[in-house]
């Protein structure tokens, strides 16, 4: 074959080399234009260009990325990753979203710094729009750093649902896990492996415009007739990481106890666990014993011991990303996901009663009013004398020891029962925000399906604990505050403005007054729910004053805890289930010069991302624990429609009523256009709704009685009708004039018929 002779126009083009080596010098810039401006081609001679990029291209040197050229093998100048892992020093690394490992082989790493313009941070899972920094940079596994231009949102294209077979028309069809999503047909063709309740995810296909969507299976997760299957939808949706990589369990079975070396000899302090009765991971221990020094009577000295998680986590190993990518625990009526695996939490981290366990510990000693004289902390080796569940311990000390609490009474239980008394005067002088929230336990049945739901006592043993817990983590931050050493702080900002005067004005109606301006204390808060208490509107009050509070969170730079009233505070007490007290375990190390695997140097600029990373996944948990409960509430009175039962409205919006069923907490809904035989107005202020001609008001709080309409189990959505007539508004200012009439044929007459919703007005084009 004749090789063909190249036209005169070709000759001015650059080589094929002098184009690659331009695009690699321009990442992300170098479009078919942007080559032609460079080498000086124009008019006919672009013909001759646009052959030579297609060359490039069908040869595979050159891809196409929107309208950039970039070299194959290598990443656009701007591109979609995913956020995968962090490395030893807590870097985000990431993957490109595309990318052909069968031609190029592995994905390379990127190195992710976040926007310095942006508040918002990236954590692991999240998808980010980036750009090139550095090539060539000193990494162990990253080739290249790129900086964050916007955190995409999360893909939808991946719904989940049960499948269930259509035995009429055939084929089947998906019950949305997701209350805002339709069911929609499964073809066989599009069924893969999927059989009758099994949860599933899907993609929605369409065959035309304006057909209904179709589903196609992408993935089976597994059969819903099965234990802890409810769960598992939360699991998935969430994306809640809850297999452990074989690597993080290798290194949890190489794990060994550390020897007594380096470590005080605390074995002799009888400490007891006190958690409740099904706790199969015990990372905290207490004592405490009257402070026999002259010069503090009737002082004590109370011990907190906590696992020490620091010594079998090294920094930067595979546990080690494993616990920060999880964040924390997530526990659910049927199960738990741990952060570390069983063999960390349950057995070498857990202080088992009689065995010898490292412990990272704090000894506070407090004058008679409660106030702290000085603490200090210890890496120690303990052994806990007894584990007790509260129940126990607080039976005990209400005169019904059993065989195990009785010989544990005089020398162990009352000095802390004595200790707490202490902590109590302080805690009260201190004066937290009161807010009695009852919880609600899920007990379940072998099938894991829900049995019955109750709300345990309030104990003294309960309170005893959190007191001591709250000094410990006081502790923790005053330490690492005076040795100057970065710290995650657990912080609770002050209510909003906007907040604030929506509760104020919403006081207002009830003769209350909360003051303006000022330094708002939680003690404020307290008077107003003392006052209320003993009142008809007491519960409303304190659910009202509940949701005006900010959310708490983690962040290293400290602006104090609202809720609590106390100025520093840091988790330190759970760093089994915590990653963030792992964080403060390695900085007192560190600090206090307690061993070699604390914080590494140069840590410091990595704490926000991993607070902003963390304060992601304890959101994801109680988003998880508080749907997963849905379910199961809803699976529980699914055969129940057309029950009655009692309840209080603990929602109001301008489309409808949440109300709180009172035996099984169970939330469900009732839209406005169903209630009563009026035309309902949302009061934003007095979180009521308000019937127009009438003046019937629905309110926050409000005893109502309900029917229970509709249950979507996998969806946890309840549907209610309302019983209960509305009652006269006593609202200031807001009783209505009554604009309807009722004539002698019982009709309403006015500008609508009450109970419709308002026509749309017409814009006059049609």
């Amino acid at each position: 074959m004749k090789q063909k002779r190249r036209s005169r126009i070709d000759d001015s083009l650059p080589t094929k080399a002098d184009i690659l080596a331009f695009i690699a010098e321009n990442p992300g810039q170098a479009g078919k234009r942007e080559i032609a401006r460079a080498f000086g081609i124009k008019g006919a001679a672009r013909i001759g260009l646009k052959k030579l990029l297609k060359e490039l291209t069908e040869d595979g040197h050159l891809e196409k990325n929107r309208k950039r050229l970039v070299k194959s093998g290598e990443l656009p100048f701007v591109g979609v990753y995913r956020i995968t892992e962090r490395d030893s020093f807590g870097d985000l690394l990431a993957l490109p979203m595309k990318w052909d490992e069968e031609e190029h082989g592995p994905a390379p790493k990127v190195l992710i710094q976040p926007d310095k313009k942006s508040k918002a941070v990236p954590g692991i899972g999240d998808r980010v729009l980036a750009k090139q920094l550095d090539k060539d940079i000193e990494h162990d596994t990253a080739k290249f750093t790129a900086r964050v231009i916007k955190i995409l949102p999360a893909r939808q294209d991946l719904i989940l649902g049960i499948y269930r077979r259509d035995t009429v028309h055939g084929g089947g069809r998906l019950v949305p896990i997701d209350k805002k999503t339709q069911e929609m047909p499964i073809d066989d063709s599009g069924r893969g492996d999927a059989e009758e309740g099994d949860l599933v995810s899907v993609t929605l296909t369409r065959t035309g415009r304006g057909k209904t969507p179709r589903a196609r299976v992408q993935e089976v997760i597994g059969p819903m007739a099965s234990e802890q299957a409810v769960s598992m939808i939360s699991i998935h949706a969430l994306d809640i990481p809850y297999i452990f990589p074989p690597a993080v369990l290798e290194e949890a079975e190489n794990a060994t106890h550390p020897g007594l070396m380096g470590r005080e000899d605390w074995r002799d302090i009888p400490f007891v666990t006190i958690d409740p009765a099904d706790a199969k991971d015990h990372d905290d221990a207490i004592f405490a014993e009257p402070d026999e020094d002259s010069n503090n009577p009737d002082g004590i000295i109370a011990y907190v011991a906590i696992a020490d998680v620091a010594h079998h986590i090294p920094f930067g190993s595979n546990l080690d990303k494993e616990a920060l990518k999880r964040g924390n625990s997530v526990y659910f009526p049927d199960r738990v996901v741990p952060m570390l695996p069983e063999r960390i939490s349950n057995n070498l981290c857990s202080l088992r009663e009689k065995e010898d366990r490292p412990s990272l510990s704090v000894r506070m000693i407090y004058n008679a009013d409660g106030r702290k004289i000085r603490h200090s902390f210890h890496r120690v080796m303990i052994k806990v004398a007894a584990g007790i569940s509260y129940n126990q311990a607080q039976a005990a000390i209400d005169g019904e020891p059993d065989d195990k609490t009785g010989p544990l009474l005089d020398p162990i239980l009352k000095p802390l029962w004595d200790g707490y008394a202490v902590l109590k005067k302080g805690r009260d002088d201190r004066s937290p925000l009161e807010l009695d929230i009852p919880e609600r336990k899920l007990i379940l049945k072998p099938d894991g399906m829900l049995d019955r739901v109750f709300v345990p006592d309030r104990l003294d043993a309960h309170k005893l604990v959190e007191e001591f817990m709250i000094q410990a983590n006081v502790a923790a931050a005053e330490s690492l505050e005076k040795h100057k050493q970065a710290l995650i702080y657990r912080i609770h900002d002050v209510p909003s403005l906007p907040k604030l005067e929506g509760l104020r004005e919403f006081l207002a109606s009830l003769d209350v007054n909360l003051p303006k301006g000022g330094n708002l204390r939680p003690e404020m808060f307290n008077r107003i729910l003392g006052k209320m208490s003993n009142t008809e509107h007491g519960p409303l009050v304190s659910t009202v004053i509940l949701r005006t509070q900010s959310q708490a969170e983690y962040h290293p730079a400290n602006i104090g805890h609202f809720g609590l009233n106390l100025q520093r505070y840091a988790h330190f007490t759970s760093p089994i289930r915590r990653y963030a007290d792992l964080i403060v375990h390695r900085a007192l190390i560190s600090a206090l010069n307690l061993g070699d695997d604390g914080l590494p140097g140069g840590f410091e600029p990595k704490l926000e991302a991993i607070a902003a990373a963390i304060s992601s996944t304890e959101r994801r948990a109680m988003a998880a624990e508080r749907e997963t409960k849905d379910r199961l509430i809803a699976s529980f009175l699914a055969d129940k429609v057309g029950a009655k039962f009692h309840g209080k409205i603990a929602g109001v919006t301008k489309v409808g009523l949440f109300v709180q069923l009172h035996d099984t907490g169970a939330d469900g809904f009732i839209p406005a256009k169903t209630l009563g035989h009026d035309y309902y107005h949302f009061d934003e202020a007095n979180h009521a709704m308000v019937g127009e001609a009438t003046g019937e008001t629905y309110r926050l709080g409000d005893q109502v009685e309900v029917r229970l309409v509709e249950a979507a189990p996998m969806a946890g959505a309840l549907r209610f009708e309302m019983l209960t007539p509305g009652t006269k508004s006593s609202i200031k200012g807001r009783v209505s004039k009554g604009p309807f009439r009722k004539g002698r044929n019982g009709r309403y007459s006015g500008r609508k018929k009450p109970g419709t919703t308002r026509p749309r007005r017409k814009s006059g084009r049609q």
